[in-house]
């Protein structure tokens, strides 16, 4: 399984892919939203994560472009991972098309919750990309 994850934080990566490592999810790893969008482009991935506070294009906007997509990659699974707090912040983040929303600072069991449950409601479908 193959992750990309769009995140302009060093650490915050770094914590993510151990996390990954340990369940043997390769995650690619993307600095900007711009930089994950190409990155996308060029290879198909199970599920993205995605940051919603980035320099230049935001999380939520990446998430749109990639909704409005015409190839199957438009409907790759997709986790925010934030540390916003906002009260309408998760509705904003499924209005734009995320599939779920977790928090940083990231809990394994949170994320690795959050994939499975979206893991298992796309495993009778077409929903994954890979």
């Amino acid at each position: 399984m193959n992750v990309l994850f769009m995140e302009d934080d060093r650490m915050n990566r770094r914590v993510v892919k151990d996390m990954l490592d340990v369940a043997g999810v390769t995650m690619i790893e993307a600095e900007s939203a711009e930089r994950g969008l190409e990155i996308l482009e060029e290879q198909d991935f199970m599920m993205v994560l995605v940051d919603l506070r980035m320099p230049g294009m935001d999380g939520i906007t990446a998430i749109e472009h990639i909704r409005a997509r015409t190839d199957a990659k438009a409907r790759v699974p997709i986790i925010v991972v934030t540390a916003d707090i906002a009260p309408d912040l998760r509705e904003r983040c499924l209005l734009a098309g995320a599939d779920d929303v977790i928090f940083k600072p990231v809990a394994m069991d949170a994320l690795f919750d959050a994939m499975g449950a979206i893991l298992a409601r796309d495993a009778a479908g077409d929903g994954m990309i890979g």
